[in-house]
């Protein structure tokens, strides 16, 4: 396993395309193979979007001794799918940090977990949305402090559109 210290975090750039795009298949893959073949089909996230997260400059990853060990999008504006949330609320309407299509190179424990913490560090209020049959993600976000707070609609997929939202803050654990 490798150590926090051997893992650092820093911007997507051209060059990582190809590993990048390599995770969000083993990630599809492993989601399928674990009772979720249904969150990213049809090649999601598709390059395109990859390249859009890319140029806003909300791509990161997780590098540590060998290669890259995660891939997520992470950004501190609203999210518009996070307006509207039924079956609960958020736990604050205080600005916040949304983390999207988080997936780990599978090689290495602990980096998706390095990669949220990381978030936190950066902002400690914390929005995510997961896939309602990805329940390693919702047992991983439940270890990770965060709270199921309802369901939102999401874009820029096919299918089921319905999330699974998420939220970590400070004065709720």
């Amino acid at each position: 396993m490798c150590s926090d210290t051997e893992k650092r975090i820093r911007k997507a750039n051209e060059k990582d395309m190809p590993r990048i795009l390599e995770i969000y298949e083993e990630a599809r893959r492993f989601m399928a193979e674990n009772g979720n073949p249904g969150q990213w089909t049809d090649g999601y996230p598709q390059e395109e979007l990859i390249r859009e997260d890319m140029t806003r400059g909300n791509l990161y990853l997780c590098e540590d001794g060998d290669g890259i060990a995660a891939v997520f999008v992470f950004f501190l504006d609203e999210e518009p799918s996070y307006r509207n949330i039924s079956g609960g609320a958020w736990l604050n309407e205080e600005p916040y940090g949304t983390i999207h299509r988080i997936a780990s190179a599978g090689k290495r424990k602990g980096a998706a977990s390095f990669c949220v913490d990381w978030c936190y560090e950066q902002c400690r209020n914390l929005r995510i949305d997961t896939y309602k049959d990805n329940l390693p993600m919702q047992r991983f976000l439940k270890k990770k402090g965060f709270l199921f707070c309802g369901a939102v609609q999401v874009e820029n997929t096919k299918g089921d559109r319905e999330r699974l939202a998420f939220q970590k803050c400070e004065n709720k654990r």
